[in-house]
């Protein structure tokens, strides 16, 4: 209803201005009876009801190994004051890192919430998945329990035999496919049947009250099982109704187009380099590759074949995996190594170590004509039955060269089919994801360029690229019914383990050893008065792995004469402070070296004191 306004003529001194007055407009009253009736009407109306807005649980995906690189997988899942940590694998070393034995994940975040950790779940017993555990098993409460396969379980305790380790005594729990452990106040944990390149290979689903994450572990689709024990696809399909928050899953082939070969097509490879042998057969093989020694075993025994074993894994596994059934061995079909030249040599297999030209494993020994039984020679077959880590092509191209040499013939070419992935390639990949349907995924276990490619696939399969998470190690990645994104880091990285030396080595030290290796050490020996600072002998020049001092008098009678002038200078200034006296020798002799030959040696003073 429009208002109506009067325009009313106020008389001012002088002048008249208008006044304008709003009038409201006439209400009618109500009658009793009708306000009474209102009243009513408003009593009926449902009351709004007040909605509190509950905070989302949340949980938390950690990685401290096993992104942006290959091996050293470990990732902890946190919920509330409660950790669990699934695998704890270690990675070996590359050419930098001198005089490395293992490099294994930093425990620095496990160390400070040491007492939030409930359990260890494995899924399987390869090293880049267990080779961590005696070190963490040093860090942690020796009560914490071990989960996962007998085979798994056998390959860890074996670890813990021999060492310092060798009074720990983890529990061990043995789990099968689809058993659920629930540890703590609010984890429930799931193991899932899937193949890979060694027995005993699962997934692990992790279910708390902020949601529920999956870990594939590392896989392959085998449809034909050396050990007729396949993927558990019905309770995968399932677990994927049930719904999962976020998948992570194994990247390492996620590169590679098509479908991962089973690994029976190897055994029908062997077969073929089996008849056509005439002489000895040498096979290069991973150690923990139960499925693929399975079937050397079966077709050595068909050829009248005895087998003869060198290296401490190989015999290590033969003799767990036989004992718990999961490698079987026909009567009589094993001998020692010593005994091979008893034999014809059509009826010998050596299986060896070395597929990755470690200098000391056997094969590389046999290679260079350096083995105490073996001597490899014309009519000999050698198969490599694995494709190079990156890094190691260098290595195991010497070998092959060094072994052709000898007239043997090798075979190690992938087209040949003397081995197959144990990892997913693309199609297998797109076949986990459609069963799983994640609300969010994380691609694990790879160089970037791996988890990158694993993100596309993901994408083509329908997960909307905004439900990615591509973390590095030490992300902490948070994890809800809705969401899953990187909140966060802890601190990541890489221990070196040297001997019996644990994170002792830094950048320091393997600086020092990248220079020893590239220009060697100068050693500069004099002898100084203790009371005067003067010259009482010397200086003498001592090399290793710098010049031959026969053919480099010269030089270093050079460099002498410098030092002596310098340590002159000191005695007539009455300098008598050693660190001074060391410091500048090294500087003069550095100098010196750089400025005639081009090269920067360690530099050592010595001072011995008279």
């Amino acid at each position: 209803m429009e208002k109506k306004v009067e325009v009313v003529e106020v008389k001012t001194e002088g002048e008249k201005k208008p006044f304008v007055k709003h009038k409201k407009p006439y209400k009618k009253p109500k009658a009793k009876e009708d306000a009474v009736e209102e009243v009513k009407e408003l009593e009926k109306e449902p009351k709004k009801a007040v909605v509190k807005t509950e905070k989302e649980e949340k949980m938390y995906v950690i990685p401290l190994g096993g992104l942006d690189e290959i091996g050293k997988n470990m990732t902890l899942i946190q919920y509330r004051d409660e950790i669990i940590v699934v695998d704890c694998g270690v990675t070996f070393p590359g050419d930098g890192l001198l005089g490395i034995d293992l490099v294994i994940p930093d425990f620095s975040y496990i160390e400070s919430n040491k007492d939030k950790i409930k359990g260890l779940f494995i899924t399987h017993g390869h090293e880049d998945h267990i080779g961590s555990i005696p070190y963490l098993y040093q860090k942690i409460d020796k009560n914490i329990p071990i989960h996962g396969g007998k085979l798994t379980l056998a390959l860890i305790k074996a670890k813990f035999d021999s060492g310092e380790v060798s009074k720990i005594s983890p529990k061990m729990k043995e789990v099968k496919g689809r058993d659920k452990i629930k540890i703590g106040k609010y984890f429930e944990v799931e193991f899932v049947k899937v193949t890979h390149s060694i027995a005993d290979a699962y997934a692990v689903v992790v279910t708390t009250p902020a949601g529920r994450v999956m870990y594939t572990g590392d896989f392959k689709i085998d449809l034909t099982p050396v050990d007729g024990e396949g993927v558990d696809f019905s309770r995968l399909s399932q677990i994927g109704e049930e719904g999962v928050d976020l998948l992570l899953s194994d990247s390492t082939n996620s590169e590679v187009d098509g479908f991962t070969p089973s690994e029976k097509t190897v055994g029908e490879a062997f077969k073929v380099e089996f008849n056509k042998a005439k002489g000895r057969i040498i096979i290069a093989a991973f150690a923990s590759h139960v499925h693929r020694l399975q079937q050397i075993v079966n077709i050595a025994h068909e050829h009248g074949r005895k087998i003869a074993i060198d290296g401490r894994s190989l015999i290590k596994v033969f003799d767990i995996a036989s004992t718990l059934g999961y490698l079987k061995l026909p009567e009589n079909i094993m001998m020692p190594l010593s005994e091979v030249d008893k034999h014809k040599d059509n009826k010998v297999v050596i299986l060896c170590t070395g597929t990755q030209g470690e200098p000391m494993a056997a094969l590389s020994r046999i290679a260079k004509n350096m083995h105490k039984h073996t001597k490899v020679k014309e009519g000999d077959t050698v198969i490599i039955s694995a494709t190079p880590i990156p890094g190691n092509e260098k290595a195991v191209s010497n070998n092959i060269n060094s072994l052709l040499k000898y007239d043997a013939e090798v075979v190690f070419k992938k087209i040949a089919g003397i081995h197959v992935s144990g990892h997913a390639s693309k199609e297998e990949q797109k076949l986990m994801l459609n069963l799983i349907r994640p609300k969010h995924f994380m691609p694990v276990h790879g160089e970037f360029k791996m988890l990158k490619a694993h993100k596309e696939t993901a994408i083509d399969t329908g997960i909307p690229k905004s439900n990615i998470v591509i973390a590095t190690n030490g992300s902490k990645v948070e994890v809800t019914k809705t969401s899953a994104k990187i909140k966060g880091k802890v601190n990541a990285g890489a221990t070196l383990v040297d001997g019996l030396g644990v994170g002792d080595i830094g950048h320091i030290v393997l600086k020092d050893r990248q220079q020893l290796s590239q220009d060697g050490v100068v050693i500069v020996v004099f002898a100084l008065d203790k009371e005067t600072g003067k010259l009482l002998s010397g200086p003498d020049i001592v090399t290793r792995g710098f010049v031959y001092s026969r053919d480099s008098e010269e030089i270093l009678n050079e460099a002498n004469e410098h030092i002596k002038v310098k340590l002159k200078e000191f005695e007539e200034a009455g300098i008598k402070d050693w660190a001074i006296i060391k410091n500048s020798v090294r500087d003069i002799a550095s100098r010196f070296f750089y400025n005639r030959i081009k090269r920067s040696p360690v530099i050592l003073p010595i001072i011995m004191d008279v």
